[in-house]
């Protein structure tokens, strides 16, 4: 993979990518934090990545992938099929720029695992489904493929963005979709969420 840096002659900066629903503060993000319920580590019995059918067709030919990646991409360039030809992509988890979609992937900020093990293994397929392609929170962003697969399904007790500037932002779309989806935390997720929160402005 080669990344192409902000510095590139004629780009000014790199557009961030900003999914929708983030709450506005961290003391907004505090409060949904303290309604969350605070239980153990479930267990992963039954976990398939199939139990949450992802990259479902969100309108005409173009998946959810397909849809994420021109959300969140500048001047992106699809072809009849919808995949992404050209364009330019952010990665906010670490800095870098990419010019290539397969260089990209689209991250569920709370990983399919951790929301099994938070109370999805309970959910019907279709709920599943919906967790797994939802557009309408802040669930999906567009990141660096290698730091995106080094987080796996960690949560923020173990594992952090590469860049501490975005642990404010990243803390407050892991706490909006766990309270979206009224999924539980654990006391070392949630005491690792205060101290990303602590550093918004």
């Amino acid at each position: 993979m080669v990344a192409a840096t902000a510095l590139t002659f004629g780009f000014v900066s790199p557009a961030l990518a900003t999914p929708p629903g983030i709450p506005s503060t961290g003391a907004i993000a505090k409060s949904e934090l303290a309604t969350l319920t605070v239980a153990g580590e479930g267990s992963m019995t039954g976990y398939s990545r199939d139990k949450f059918p992802h990259w479902i067709t969100q309108s005409g030919t173009c998946n959810t992938r397909e849809v994420v990646l021109k959300r969140d991409g500048t001047n992106v360039v699809t072809d009849s099929s919808c995949a992404a030809t050209s364009g330019r992509w952010f990665s906010p988890y670490d800095g870098a720029t990419w010019t290539a979609a397969s260089d990209v992937d689209i991250d569920h900020i709370v990983p399919l695992a951790e929301a099994w093990r938070s109370g999805a293994s309970s959910w019907t397929t279709a709920r599943r489904q919906s967790f797994a392609n939802d557009l309408s929170g802040p669930q999906l962003i567009a990141v660096t493929d290698n730091v995106n697969q080094a987080k796996g399904d960690q949560d923020p007790a173990s594992w952090k963005p590469p860049l501490s500037s975005y642990y404010c932002t990243y803390a407050k779309m892991w706490v909006r979709t766990k309270k979206n989806w009224g999924l539980t935390l654990q006391s070392a997720e949630k005491t690792a969420l205060t101290g990303m929160l602590n550093t918004c402005p």
